[in-house]
């Protein structure tokens, strides 16, 4: 479950995109988990047609999944409804996809935008769209061209078809955590699950259906065979059935739902977050090889890895400046040194872990805070907790750190108050009576948990106050240029400080 400052966020989203009554119904969800309609209706007091009106809001634009499941002691099955709490957050991020399509297919981000803007379309809706806001004077795309940029997301798992509408899940079945192999030694990691998690898995399509891209005819194609000197019996029949076939097809299709893939999205994310994070302390050398590395991803279907095979690093090498004189074996040692580890399959191809380096980023960023907030004597203390991994005496912390024993005693105080550490009384061994105590130090399990509701606390707080600016601006004052500039200034401050959400939340 979303932490409270995490709630008033997501719901303060939804309010601003889709009004008060919309926002009440998803503060509901998410505070209570799934629920039923009646359940939502006694608890909110609202009109069942509110109810409904505001979960069919929720549910087209991705942020609530229906499901059944069996409730009370019988076998009657109930529909309940969930709040997808990190479907709502992305919200925040529409421009930073729409980038990412500009920057690898630009003939399809108005495709895109639309799927964004109106959460769950089908093509043909998508196809009136593209047509009725093309620009006056200019050529109208046809429905071939459009199937084509369309076809494209699809190919690049950029778009997908929308999740099973209300499928069967028991939760008393999915309990058990669920257990993932890892590659190399015999190691198995146990993935506990939430219900959020679970219940998102449980509707999702199989990548064969998500991905199956919409079939689109070219016009005329149907009458490439009517050439008289071709127009025997046989292949007569054989057009007619191929024109049926299309028809069967095209009417299929009509009623699929399509949504933008956010998983597909926060992967690119990651991607180029990682890239932009070692690049500020390269040499010009080593920065060539690793845009390189990038450059040449492969695709797969691992979220926690990106792989790049020898002969694309070694092209995209030659295109940089100073490439061409760099030799195979000084290329494969900055790699390996920039720790891309050939795989155990294909010598010839280089793995980097994503999620190895997001890990050590997210303790340099709570580390960081905690050197700002108290001070470099804190920032040595909680680091040496963090490292020991568990309980550390005060003496102890003393020596190690070479500290004075009373700037010690500060500090540790400074950090439990914040929340940071725990404190515990152990009796000492040594001691004849037993009555003789001293204390134990260790970083709190929480404490990542508590930083990021302290994340969401500030992206709230920054929300607010560009709404303020908004509310003023309409307000008409006179200090409007002022106003706009401290708005925009917000409005950045806000898509930085989302990147460190996206670390801690999302990747």
């Amino acid at each position: 479950m979303a932490s409270q400052h995490g709630i008033l966020l997501a719901v303060g989203i939804i309010s601003d995109h889709f009004g008060p009554l919309v926002s009440k119904v998803c503060d509901c969800l998410l505070r209570h988990s799934a629920l039923s309609l009646q359940e939502i209706i006694r608890r909110l007091e609202l009109s069942p047609g509110q109810v409904k009106n505001s979960l069919l809001v929720l549910i087209q634009h991705n942020c609530v999944q229906a499901y059944s499941a069996t409730r009370g002691s019988g076998d009657k099955m109930v529909t309940l409804y969930l709040a997808i709490f990190d479907n709502i957050l992305h919200r925040l991020r529409f421009s930073k996809f729409l980038s990412v399509v500009r920057a690898e297919i630009p003939e399809s981000e108005f495709l895109l935008d639309g799927l964004l803007r109106n959460g769950r379309l089908t093509f043909d809706q998508l196809v009136e769209r593209t047509i009725a806001t093309a620009p006056e004077g200019s050529t109208k795309p046809t429905r071939e061209e459009i199937g084509m940029n369309f076809n494209k997301l699809v190919y690049a798992h950029y778009v997908e078809r929308c999740p099973k509408p209300e499928p069967s899940f028991d939760p008393l079945k999915d309990e058990q955590p669920t257990a993932t192999k890892k590659r190399g030694p015999k190691t198995v990691e146990t993935l506990v699950l939430s219900l959020e998690q679970k219940v998102v898995r449980t509707a999702v399509l199989s990548d064969a259906e998500r991905f199956s891209e919409i079939p689109y005819y070219m016009e005329g194609s149907s009458n490439a065979n009517n050439d008289p000197h071709h127009a025997i019996a046989g292949d007569k029949r054989k057009h007619e059935a191929l024109e049926v076939d299309e028809e069967d097809s095209i009417i299929a299709e009509n009623g699929v739902l399509w949504r933008a893939n956010f998983e597909k999205f926060v992967f690119c994310l990651k991607k180029r977050f990682c890239a932009e994070r070692k690049k500020a302390k390269m040499k010009v050398g080593t920065l060539a090889i690793w845009e390189s590395f990038f450059e040449a991803i492969v695709t797969n279907n691992d979220t926690k890895t990106v792989t790049s095979p020898m002969n694309g690093i070694l092209e995209r090498v030659g295109q940089k400046e100073g490439g061409s004189s760099m030799t195979l074996d000084y290329i494969k040692s900055v790699l390996n040194d920039l720790e891309c580890i050939s795989t155990t399959t294909d010598t010839e191809q280089f793995t980097f872990d994503l999620n190895k380096l997001v890990e050590t980023c997210r303790t340099d960023e709570i580390e960081s805070l905690v050197k700002k907030k108290h001070g470099q004597e804190a920032y040595t203390i909680f680091r040496l907790l963090l490292k020991q991994g568990c309980p550390v005496e005060t003496d102890e912390i003393t020596d190690r750190t070479i500290l004075d024993k009373q700037v010690v005693h500060e500090t540790l105080y400074k950090l439990w108050k914040d929340e940071y550490i725990d404190s515990e009384r152990v009796p000492s061994a040594a001691s004849g009576t037993g009555n003789t105590q001293f204390f134990v130090w260790r970083v709190r399990n929480t404490y990542r948990e508590h930083y990021i509701d302290d994340l969401y606390h500030a992206a709230l707080n920054l929300r607010q106050m560009v709404n303020y600016m908004a509310e003023l601006l309409l307000e008409g004052t006179k200090d409007e240029t002022k106003l706009r500039n401290r708005k925009n200034i917000l409005i950045l401050a806000l898509t930085r400080h989302d990147e460190s959400l996206m670390l801690f939340n999302d990747f």
